[in-house]
């Protein structure tokens, strides 16, 4: 789980403007976090099927948001993906 300050680190990295929390920007960055959190976790207990289907949930989640970041601005989609460091 990200503690409060690292998720508040994550939002002023990303944000579009000061009171900015639920931007795609900030939902796939914050996503991306839980997301290798929950991969090294999985890494040591290979069998905690529940967060296997969490961690499966929330690629599910993060692939949509860039999907539909890409749809509306490819900009943004672009400097997104290199910020975080995605293969796409």
């Amino acid at each position: 789980m990200l503690t409060l300050k690292q998720k508040e680190k994550i939002i002023a990295k990303h944000n579009l403007h000061k009171t900015d929390t639920g931007s795609p920007d900030v939902q796939i960055a914050i996503l991306s976090e839980k997301i290798k959190q929950l991969t090294s976790h999985l890494k040591k207990h290979p069998k905690d099927l529940h967060s296997k289907r969490g961690l499966l949930k929330m690629v599910s989640q993060r692939r949509k948001l860039l999907k539909y970041l890409e749809k509306e601005d490819t900009k943004r989609y672009n400097t997104i993906v290199k910020k975080i460091g995605l293969k796409k």
